[in-house]
């Protein structure tokens, strides 16, 4: 086999990993212009002269490979007169070491799909923040090759982007973690560091995200806060005395999952997902629920299938139980919701808010990343609007369905007499704690 020509690339040195340790993920984050996507094109381009890999380039969503790192990696060779590589439509080789660089996007792969990876022998995740957990339970483990590799790079966006909850946060033995921003690059232009600067003057609290890499404040664009939803995790309650109240999140089709929350009062007790149920399926559940469970209330998005499951429930004579909600109507308090979705929602926010009671929710997978996706906004009369549906599904790659169903309890207000039984280390009960006994909650 010939050898590539000698060809000197300069690196900065916080990037040195890539090329000289062998550690199965390495993760590189910052803010704009830390010059992680040209050192991880160049390290990769290097090492495929180097000897013979197959490289893996992926993102979360990718119609089209104008879309990809594809024209970065060839304007690099380009710039740095590579010769040795061929560049086709879909692919780049090396033509002295058989080098090969494909490009791959996760949306709506299954593992069939995805199958092909398997020989890799690094696997560079591009804007990492927006790959989704489903599509890392598939590329994870696909990627299976004897000291392969994954190399990560993102600017984060939120505290819960999977990947850093799942590497970053805590990394292990076989993980590396290196926060990159414009001050660690020696290359970064005159420009750009007087625009980072003018930034910190002008919009002091949105250049940590920009220009550090620091999440964006949940403050800022979501409803819900990360903190809020750990700290409803932690067990507090052993069972409550308040009315049993079901929120249903009806399929859209018969392939996707049915959510069902079930709470009382300020315990959440759990949720249920119901798997590829037709409408008559999904009514026959709820039937025995209510038969087995005696639910006061079940709140029944309308929205969908939703109507079908609906109209065989009132059939039944349940329609003193079954409640049915449509996300966009009217709010009850229509100055301050632009409809019932963001009321519902908010009401969850002030639900976990609360001080003076404590709130448990059941640890689900996916409940946190739910409940802290959605993004708030307000309409020209200051009328509380959160993000459609649509827009969330696209950005986390499915819909908040958990989320859905926990604030489709605070449909209505519910007169609620029951207590929480709480736990502690000391044993300490409601009753030792609060005075006032049988006070009416409403939601």
């Amino acid at each position: 086999m010939k050898k590539s020509k000698p060809l000197k690339i300069i690196i900065p040195a916080v990037f040195r990993p890539l090329l000289k340790e062998k550690i199965r993920y390495k993760l590189y984050y910052g803010g704009r212009a830390g010059g992680k996507s040209y050192a991880f094109a160049d390290s990769l381009l290097l090492k495929g002269r180097m000897e013979k890999l197959f490289i893996v380039c992926v993102r979360e969503i990718q119609e089209s490979i104008k879309e990809s790192v594809y024209k970065l990696l060839v304007d690099r060779i380009e710039t740095l007169g590579l010769t040795d590589y061929k560049v086709s439509q879909r692919k780049i080789e090396n033509k002295l070491t058989g080098t090969r660089i494909i490009f791959k996007g996760l949306r709506d792969q299954d593992a069939g799909k995805i199958k092909s990876l398997e020989g890799a022998d690094i696997c560079w995740i591009e804007e990492g923040q927006y790959i989704t957990k489903k599509s890392w339970d598939i590329l994870d483990p696909t990627i299976r090759k004897e000291n392969s590799e994954i190399w990560i790079s993102m600017n984060r966006e939120e505290e819960t982007d999977p990947l850093w909850t799942i590497l970053g946060a805590h990394p292990d033995d076989r993980t590396l973690v290196r926060k990159v921003n414009y001050t660690d690059n020696p290359f970064c232009p005159e420009e750009i560091k007087f625009q980072a600067q003018k930034c910190l003057e002008t919009r002091p609290q949105e250049y940590p995200h920009i220009w550090l890499g620091e999440p964006k404040s949940q403050a800022d664009s979501t409803l819900i806060a990360a903190g809020l939803v750990l700290k409803a995790f932690e067990g507090k309650m052993l069972s409550s005395s308040s009315p049993l109240i079901i929120g249903a999140d009806i399929a859209r089709f018969g392939s996707d999952k049915t959510a069902l929350f079930f709470r009382k009062g300020r315990y959440g007790v759990k949720f249920e997902l119901l798997d590829s149920m037709d409408t008559v399926e999904v009514a026959n559940h709820l039937t025995a629920l209510i038969k087995t469970c005696h639910p006061y209330r079940i709140f029944l998005d309308l929205g969908n299938t939703g109507a079908g499951v609906y109209d065989i429930l009132q059939d039944r004579g349940y329609g003193e139980i079954v409640r049915g909600v449509n996300f966009g109507a009217k709010a009850f308090l229509p100055d301050r919701y632009v409809n019932k979705r963001a009321e519902m929602w908010d009401a969850v926010r002030e639900w976990l808010s609360s001080e003076e009671l404590p709130v448990q929710l059941p640890k689900e997978d996916g409940l946190l990343e739910d409940l802290t996706c959605v993004r708030k906004k307000y309409d020209s009369c200051g009328r509380l609007q959160l993000e459609s549906k649509e827009e969330v599904r696209k950005r986390l790659g499915r819909s908040p369905d958990l989320g859905d169903s926990l604030a489709l309890t605070f449909a209505e207000p519910v007169r609620d007499f029951g207590e929480p039984k709480l736990y502690s280390k000391d044993k300490i009960y409601i009753e030792d704690l609060f005075k006032e006994k049988k006070k009416a909650v409403s939601w």
